[in-house]
Protein backbone atom coordinates (compact mmCIF):
# COMPACT_ATOMS: atom_id res chain seq x y z
CA UNK A 1 0.00 0.00 0.00
CA UNK A 2 2.06 2.89 -1.30
CA UNK A 3 -0.81 5.18 -0.28
CA UNK A 4 0.41 3.83 3.25
CA UNK A 5 4.13 4.30 3.12
CA UNK A 6 3.69 7.55 1.80
CA UNK A 7 1.36 9.00 4.50
CA UNK A 8 3.39 7.45 7.12
CA UNK A 9 6.59 9.04 5.28
CA UNK A 10 4.77 12.19 5.74
CA UNK A 11 3.61 12.95 9.22
CA UNK A 12 6.42 10.55 10.99
CA UNK A 13 8.84 12.98 8.07
CA UNK A 14 7.68 15.70 10.69
CA UNK A 15 9.73 13.83 13.62
CA UNK A 16 13.11 15.40 14.45
CA UNK A 17 12.68 19.25 13.30
CA UNK A 18 12.49 20.58 16.71
CA UNK A 19 12.38 19.61 20.14
CA UNK A 20 8.87 21.14 20.55
CA UNK A 21 7.55 19.20 18.02
CA UNK A 22 8.76 15.98 19.22
CA UNK A 23 8.00 16.55 22.66
CA UNK A 24 4.37 17.28 21.42
CA UNK A 25 4.41 13.73 19.38
CA UNK A 26 5.52 11.97 22.16
CA UNK A 27 3.12 13.37 24.95
CA UNK A 28 0.25 12.28 22.04
CA UNK A 29 1.23 8.86 21.54
CA UNK A 30 2.42 8.63 25.27
CA UNK A 31 0.67 10.40 27.61
CA UNK A 32 -2.93 11.65 26.00
CA UNK A 33 -4.23 8.06 26.43
CA UNK A 34 -4.07 8.87 30.03
CA UNK A 35 -5.74 11.80 29.75
CA UNK A 36 -8.18 9.53 27.40
CA UNK A 37 -9.19 7.34 30.67
CA UNK A 38 -9.37 9.43 33.15
CA UNK A 39 -12.07 11.57 30.63
CA UNK A 40 -13.64 8.20 30.53
CA UNK A 41 -14.17 8.09 34.81
CA UNK A 42 -15.04 11.63 34.73
CA UNK A 43 -17.60 10.59 31.69
CA UNK A 44 -19.09 7.79 34.15
CA UNK A 45 -19.35 10.20 37.20
CA UNK A 46 -21.38 12.55 35.14
CA UNK A 47 -24.38 9.97 34.77
CA UNK A 48 -27.61 10.88 36.01
CA UNK A 49 -28.00 7.59 38.94
CA UNK A 50 -26.35 4.50 40.14
CA UNK A 51 -28.23 2.62 37.16
CA UNK A 52 -26.69 4.80 34.53
CA UNK A 53 -23.20 4.83 35.66
CA UNK A 54 -23.18 0.89 35.57
CA UNK A 55 -24.68 0.46 32.25
CA UNK A 56 -22.23 3.32 30.79
CA UNK A 57 -19.52 1.19 32.91
CA UNK A 58 -20.94 -2.31 31.67
CA UNK A 59 -21.07 -1.17 27.81
CA UNK A 60 -17.22 0.37 28.38
CA UNK A 61 -15.97 -2.63 29.44
CA UNK A 62 -17.71 -4.88 27.28
CA UNK A 63 -16.32 -2.58 23.82
CA UNK A 64 -12.84 -2.40 25.13
CA UNK A 65 -13.06 -6.72 25.93
CA UNK A 66 -14.30 -6.96 22.38
CA UNK A 67 -12.05 -4.16 20.94
CA UNK A 68 -8.51 -4.67 22.15
CA UNK A 69 -8.79 -8.01 24.01
CA UNK A 70 -10.95 -10.10 21.19
CA UNK A 71 -10.76 -8.56 17.96
CA UNK A 72 -7.36 -7.18 17.87
CA UNK A 73 -5.96 -10.39 19.03
CA UNK A 74 -7.29 -12.36 16.98
CA UNK A 75 -6.52 -10.00 13.55
CA UNK A 76 -2.89 -10.41 15.14
CA UNK A 77 -2.91 -13.89 15.17
CA UNK A 78 -3.45 -14.52 10.96
CA UNK A 79 -1.76 -11.01 10.46
CA UNK A 80 1.26 -10.28 12.05
CA UNK A 81 2.39 -6.94 10.83
CA UNK A 82 5.73 -5.59 11.69
CA UNK A 83 5.84 -1.79 13.17
CA UNK A 84 7.18 0.91 11.06
CA UNK A 85 10.37 1.24 13.38
CA UNK A 86 11.46 -2.61 12.84
CA UNK A 87 10.43 -2.38 9.26
CA UNK A 88 12.35 0.02 8.29
CA UNK A 89 15.11 0.14 10.90
CA UNK A 90 15.04 3.02 12.38
CA UNK A 91 14.93 4.02 16.49
CA UNK A 92 11.23 5.34 17.42
CA UNK A 93 10.38 8.22 19.58
CA UNK A 94 8.39 5.80 22.02
CA UNK A 95 8.89 2.31 22.54
CA UNK A 96 6.42 0.02 22.29
CA UNK A 97 6.64 -3.76 21.51
CA UNK A 98 3.99 -6.57 19.43
CA UNK A 99 2.41 -6.59 15.56
CA UNK A 100 1.38 -3.16 14.17
CA UNK A 101 -2.42 -4.05 12.67
CA UNK A 102 -4.20 -2.64 13.92
CA UNK A 103 -3.27 -0.41 16.45
CA UNK A 104 -4.44 -1.64 20.02
CA UNK A 105 -4.62 1.90 20.90
CA UNK A 106 -7.22 3.30 18.29
CA UNK A 107 -8.91 0.22 18.93
CA UNK A 108 -9.42 0.37 22.50
CA UNK A 109 -10.38 4.03 22.74
CA UNK A 110 -12.25 4.13 19.45
CA UNK A 111 -14.31 1.42 20.79
CA UNK A 112 -14.68 3.70 24.20
CA UNK A 113 -15.44 6.72 21.74
CA UNK A 114 -18.28 5.16 19.90
CA UNK A 115 -20.19 3.94 23.48
CA UNK A 116 -19.13 7.59 24.67
CA UNK A 117 -20.80 8.74 21.82
CA UNK A 118 -24.05 6.50 22.01
CA UNK A 119 -24.15 7.67 25.03
CA UNK A 120 -23.39 11.18 24.72
CA UNK A 121 -22.84 12.80 21.47
CA UNK A 122 -20.84 16.07 22.38
CA UNK A 123 -18.48 13.77 24.95
CA UNK A 124 -18.73 11.16 21.86
CA UNK A 125 -17.02 13.98 19.58
CA UNK A 126 -14.79 15.09 21.54
CA UNK A 127 -13.57 11.88 22.55
CA UNK A 128 -13.70 10.28 19.13
CA UNK A 129 -11.08 13.67 18.22
CA UNK A 130 -8.76 12.92 20.98
CA UNK A 131 -8.72 9.48 20.15
CA UNK A 132 -8.04 10.30 16.54
CA UNK A 133 -5.14 12.99 17.89
CA UNK A 134 -3.37 10.10 19.84
CA UNK A 135 -3.82 7.69 16.20
CA UNK A 136 -1.84 10.53 14.76
CA UNK A 137 0.69 11.19 17.22
CA UNK A 138 1.74 7.03 16.52
CA UNK A 139 2.51 7.59 13.61
CA UNK A 140 4.53 10.73 14.00
CA UNK A 141 6.61 9.24 16.97
CA UNK A 142 7.21 5.99 14.34
CA UNK A 143 5.37 2.87 15.93
CA UNK A 144 2.12 2.81 13.77
CA UNK A 145 1.59 3.15 9.84
CA UNK A 146 -1.71 5.15 9.03
CA UNK A 147 -3.80 1.89 8.26
CA UNK A 148 -3.03 0.62 11.76
CA UNK A 149 -4.91 3.41 13.45
CA UNK A 150 -7.48 3.20 10.38
CA UNK A 151 -7.62 -0.54 11.38
CA UNK A 152 -8.31 0.37 15.12
CA UNK A 153 -11.24 2.82 13.90
CA UNK A 154 -12.93 0.10 12.04
CA UNK A 155 -12.08 -2.54 15.45
CA UNK A 156 -13.41 -0.21 17.78
CA UNK A 157 -16.49 0.89 15.43
CA UNK A 158 -16.91 -3.25 14.70
CA UNK A 159 -17.07 -3.58 19.22
CA UNK A 160 -19.41 -0.93 19.15
CA UNK A 161 -22.02 -2.85 16.70
CA UNK A 162 -21.29 -6.09 18.06
CA UNK A 163 -22.60 -4.18 21.54
CA UNK A 164 -25.13 -2.40 19.83
CA UNK A 165 -26.78 -5.68 18.28
CA UNK A 166 -26.62 -7.19 21.68
CA UNK A 167 -28.70 -4.68 23.76
CA UNK A 168 -30.72 -3.74 20.90
CA UNK A 169 -32.37 -7.32 20.32
CA UNK A 170 -32.10 -7.81 24.68
CA UNK A 171 -34.15 -4.56 24.85
CA UNK A 172 -36.46 -5.44 21.95
CA UNK A 173 -36.96 -9.08 23.77
CA UNK A 174 -37.63 -7.37 27.08
CA UNK A 175 -40.37 -4.59 25.37
CA UNK A 176 -41.96 -8.04 23.71
CA UNK A 177 -42.19 -9.74 26.93
CA UNK A 178 -43.93 -6.79 28.79
CA UNK A 179 -46.01 -5.46 26.30
CA UNK A 180 -43.90 -2.24 26.54
CA UNK A 181 -43.46 -2.25 22.64
CA UNK A 182 -45.59 -0.60 19.86
CA UNK A 183 -47.51 -3.07 17.89
CA UNK A 184 -47.45 -3.35 14.30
Amino acid sequence: MSWDINLFNFIHGLAGWSVLTDALGIFLAKYLPYMLGFAVLVFIANQANLKEKLMVTFHLVLATLISRGILTEIIRYFYNRPRPFVAFGFSPLVSSGGASFPSGHAAFFFALGFIIFSFNRKWGYWFLSFALINGLGRVFVGIHYPSDILGGILTGLVAWGIIHLLFRNKKAAVETATGDGASA
